[in-house]
């Protein structure tokens, strides 16, 4: 079985923080940050959940593939920034839109999780457990950043983005790793361990990242994963309609670009309005892509995600 893409979805906090506004608090400048990353503004909540936006997304979504909540038997959201342990962000959003036969959990895989999120719900669906389901990626990476990191806190952004997906004959092509051994160059502590026998240091839950590192993993990783996914499915980069990329930095997408050998009109862009918002990116531009009616029956299109962990996919959705 493939994956049929039948609706999308996004969701944005109403808060737009423009470079100029961010020169304003941090030591920084809208051409500094826009020469090395392309970044002109991003949104961020003001109020604004992961859980919150992740349901407006997923609405928007059943809504452009004309389903019921009701009729939803999976939902996976992946995220990396949920203000709440318990419960998780896809059983909050199975209660905020309804969809009370929905089997519901999250999945942590940072800037790649939508794309590990939907390798998952191809299995469930190619073994005929569920017939349908709702991937969503969502988060608000505003409150795990250093507001006095210019290295950081320009990057980042909030979000959601939804898609809905059926089964439909045919084969899907993923190429999926992770590389742990090098998970310290971007990472973020969530509270210090704590209990009634130990007290550690109380150390910053703030993002930290090395981004010369992460800038080599990228550019490296993600050409090869791409290239190793097309051979798996005997098409050459040419073949491909458009490549949607985790949107990081304009930069790493314009190296991904030369190093394929792929024009970069092929390869669309919303970092420039929305920052990198780790798993939401993929879906946000799709849905984004999909409103503008540059999305049609018969494309190739090739996704791949890439970040903390460090993770990294790469797969072939064909429309």
């Amino acid at each position: 079985m493939a994956l049929l893409l039948k609706g999308t979805g996004s969701a944005l906090p109403e808060k737009i923080v423009t470079n100029k506004e961010l020169a304003s608090i941090v030591d920084t400048s809208d051409e500094w940050i826009s020469e090395r990353t392309g970044i002109k503004s991003r949104h961020i909540s003001t109020g604004e959940t992961v859980a919150s936006l992740a349901a407006e997304a997923a609405k928007k979504a059943l809504t452009d593939a004309g389903v019921q909540a009701e009729d939803v038997e999976i939902i996976i959201v992946a995220s990396c920034s949920s203000e709440m342990a318990l419960p998780c962000v896809a059983c909050q959003v199975q209660s905020i839109i309804g969809a009370n036969k929905a089997v519901a959990f999250d999945l942590n895989a940072a800037c790649a999780g939508f794309l590990f999120a939907m390798n998952t719900v191809d299995a469930y669906i190619s073994a005929g457990i569920y017939k349908n389901a709702l991937v969503v990626g969502a988060e608000v990476l505003s409150n795990i950043i250093d507001w006095e990191d210019r290295g950081t806190c320009i990057l980042f952004g909030d979000g959601a983005g939804a898609a809905y997906f059926e089964g439909k004959e045919g084969r899907m092509c993923y190429v999926q790793r992770s590389d742990g051994f090098k998970g310290d160059v971007l990472a973020c502590r969530q509270r210090s361990p704590k209990n009634a026998f130990y007290t550690s240091e109380d150390i910053p839950h703030y993002v930290t990242m090395d981004g010369r590192e992460v800038f080599k993993f990228a550019t490296r990783q993600v050409p090869e994963a791409i290239c190793e996914m097309l051979n798996a499915a005997k098409l050459e980069a040419d073949d491909i309609d458009l490549y949607v990329l985790h949107q990081a930095n304009l930069r790493i997408i314009e190296s991904i670009s030369k190093r394929l050998r792929v024009d970069l009109s092929k390869f669309p862009t919303n970092v420039e309005r929305v920052g990198n918002t780790s798993s939401a990116s993929i879906p946000l531009l799709l849905d984004e892509l999909n409103r503008d009616g540059k999305l049609s029956e018969g494309m190739r299109v090739v996704l791949s995600g890439f970040g903390a962990g460090l993770t990294y996919s790469a797969c072939l959705l064909e429309l």
